[in-house]
């Protein structure tokens, strides 16, 4: 007699296997435990085989049916329905395996290792949001350059000029580790170069007329924040490291007794020296005295395990009257000390950009020698915060 939903769903467990059966194979296994599915019993070749065709109430009594319909064709065809389903599961796992998504979070899981979390936060949410939507179930190998610059195009179309390029570039690199892992052979990506128009250029807000730095660096003594946070302004157009680096920055790097602190740039195993001129010495003496028990010289206000926000410079800049867009940014001390140290203390460039840990090829075709200019470095870094004392204490004529 064949089943009815009534029967399937009163049929309370036992302390045995039940099975209620419909015909054709067909039956619905109740455990002890309560669980219940449908199977499928049938002969492939003499053999007696079973065949799971889902769980109740997820695949109801007429799904089970058609599902068992479905089976039975494929029996009248001469295949076997269960290994077809081990095939069919095999291909989907292979085709998502093959999908741009996975061969892209593949290589974000393996740069992880080596970039900021923000920036990894930052990459991810670019692919989340502007390309797997359209192309991240799409099999890797069969992604060509037009569909690719269709999703250039829309984020372009928003005015995203310079995240479009990004995107290009991010996408290529994903072909290439496709490339390297066997998933594809060849990087449609790369011949998009150019199919978007040039980003206009912008840069760092920044301040490079010296009187200004003299007025700007007076109005650090009226913030009214909290005194790590004042000493992290202070010591940002001093050491005109990366934002990132002077808030991520560790007592444990920190040698006042040598004026020197080392850390490694972006997770990386290139180690950079910032030598302290006897300014930041003095800062630092006293930030110890309130933080120095930590980990961190500028700790969150909120939690002392980590760092402080990377919006927290430039948010004390706004307080102070700055507008971050078109006057200073964190990021612009840099421009700053760049620009000076070599228009006005004629510093040499090559050891400018030694010190601010840009890539300077050398003689011998290195990117970036870590000993290269030490005394010279050591000399321009005093000379540089001696400067900054200067410009502070001398007052525009009227």
């Amino acid at each position: 007699m064949a089943l009815t939903e009534l029967a399937v769903r009163n049929t309370k467990p036992t302390d045995k296997q039940q099975k209620l059966f419909d015909g054709g194979g067909l039956f619905l296994l109740i455990t002890p435990a309560g669980g219940r599915r449908w199977v499928l019993k049938y002969r492939f070749n003499g053999k007696e085989k079973s065949l799971a065709l889902g769980t109740y109430p997820e695949v109801s009594l007429s799904e089970a049916r058609k599902r068992r319909e479905t089976a039975r064709q494929k029996l009248a065809e001469g295949n076997d329905p269960g290994e077809t389903k081990k095939a069919e599961k095999r291909a989907a796992k292979l085709a998502a395996g093959n999908s741009f998504e996975a061969v892209a979070r593949a290589w974000m899981k393996e740069r992880q290792s080596y970039v900021e979390a923000a920036q990894h936060e930052k990459t991810l949410s670019r692919f989340v949001n502007d390309i797997f939507p359209w192309i991240g179930r799409r099999p890797i190998a069969e992604l060509e350059a037009p569909e690719i610059l269709d999703v250039l195009k829309r984020v372009d179309s928003r005015g995203a000029r310079y995240t479009s390029h990004r995107i290009r570039s991010e996408i290529s690199r994903v072909f290439r580790y496709g490339i390297k892992e066997g998933f594809c052979k060849h990087d449609p990506a790369r011949d998009l170069q150019g199919a978007i128009p040039p980003a206009k250029t912008t840069h760092f807000a920044s301040i490079t007329d010296p009187e200004k730095v003299g007025e700007m660096l007076r109005a650090f003594d009226g913030f009214s924040g909290t005194f790590p946070v004042l000493c992290a302004l202070r010591l940002a157009p001093m050491l005109f490291v990366r934002p990132g680096e002077l808030r991520k920055a560790e007592w444990e790097e920190i040698n006042l007794e040598k004026a020197e602190w080392r850390y490694h740039i972006n997770k990386t195993k290139i180690e950079h020296l910032v030598p302290l001129s006897t300014q930041a010495v003095a800062i630092l003496h006293e930030l110890y005295a309130l933080t120095g028990s930590g980990q961190y010289l500028f700790p969150s206000a909120r939690d002392r395990k980590r760092p402080m926000s990377d919006a927290t410079i430039n948010a004390a800049l706004r307080r102070l009257g700055y507008d971050t867009r078109t006057e200073i940014t964190g990021h612009g001390f840099r421009a700053m000390a760049r620009t000076i140290l070599h228009e006005e203390l004629e510093q040499k460039p090559e050891v400018i950009e030694h010190q601010l840990a840009h890539s300077v090829p050398d003689n011998l075709g290195r990117a970036y020698n870590r000993t290269k200019f030490i005394k010279e470095r050591r000399g321009m870094m005093q000379k540089w915060a001696d400067y900054l004392e200067v410009l502070k204490r001398t007052m525009p004529t009227v």
